[in-house]
């Protein structure tokens, strides 16, 4: 298993941040652009929704964010994936923790380090820490939906085999059509996350509730990715847990849960209030 991870991470094929094109030889990665336009895109559409909405946290409180935000996801992102995706091999090879450019990210990961770099922030700005985590959560899609374009140029984090019309070869994955599962994600995780976050605050004015954000998205993005990792092939050097359970979808179930009680404790201050 680990000299299989060790093959896979030295070529091109499996390295996430090493692919993309050159522009006057200087080498650009697409997951660096998902991560930089990710990050610009959802502090612009961050702005524009805390004008409509009655929020203590102002502009430049998004704009000093910002660091604190990428930091949270590349530091979260990363040990994320060594505990979760490959702790063996990293425990005995420290030193590549540090070769980032090598690829090798967590969704989940990322989402536990910008929860408490939230935190911290809102600590010293004495802020309200789900007033912030419903802002980011209503802007993550769109990091999520570029993330996820990025992983189909790369030709990484490809589907299982299919026959469907609109099935593809990736190079690296041999000669079989497959699931384009990064599209689907792109999709399900990105794009219909985002529409219905951006109904639920023009429309149901949730920002004014701190806290049903933050639980629908993590509701919505668990759902998701449980279902589509049907469609996804797991790691190579993981492979399922059990039967057609893998990891992603282990992780999925407790974001579920924090996602319902998130939503239901909303629901509770609420009435509480009222009565």
């Amino acid at each position: 298993m680990i000299d299989e991870f060790i093959r896979l991470t030295e070529t091109s094929c499996s390295l996430g941040l090493t692919s993309g094109f050159s522009l006057f030889s200087i080498e650009i990665r697409w997951y660096a652009l998902s991560y930089i336009f990710g990050l610009i895109l959802g502090q612009i559409y961050i702005k524009n929704i805390i004008k409509s909405n009655d929020n203590r946290i102002s502009e430049k409180h998004i704009e000093n964010f910002l660091l604190w935000a990428m930091l949270g996801i590349i530091i979260g992102g990363r040990l994320g994936y060594v505990i979760f995706y490959n702790f063996s091999y990293y425990i005995l090879n420290p030193m590549k923790i540090l070769y980032v450019w090598q690829g090798g990210m967590s969704f989940h990961g990322g989402l536990i380090g910008i929860i408490i770099s939230s935190y911290i922030f809102t600590k010293i700005n004495n802020l309200r820490l789900l007033s912030l985590t419903d802002l980011i959560c209503s802007a993550a899609p769109i990091g999520i939906f570029l993330g996820r374009i990025s992983n189909f140029l790369n030709g990484e984090l490809w589907g299982k085999k299919s026959e469907l019309p609109w099935a593809i070869i990736f190079k690296c994955a041999g000669p079989n059509t497959r699931h384009p599962s990064q599209l689907y994600e792109a999709f399900f995780e990105g794009v219909l996350i985002f529409v219905i976050l951006y109904f639920c605050i023009v429309k149901n004015k949730l920002l004014d509730k701190p806290g049903k954000i933050s639980g629908l998205f993590c509701i919505l993005y668990g759902c998701s990715r449980i279902f589509i990792e049907f469609y996804r092939e797991p790691d190579r050097h993981i492979g399922a847990l059990y039967y057609n359970y893998t990891m992603g979808m282990l992780l999925s179930i407790p974001l579920i849960i924090l996602g319902i009680y998130l939503y239901s404790k909303t629901n509770y201050k609420i009435k509480k209030n009222k009565s």
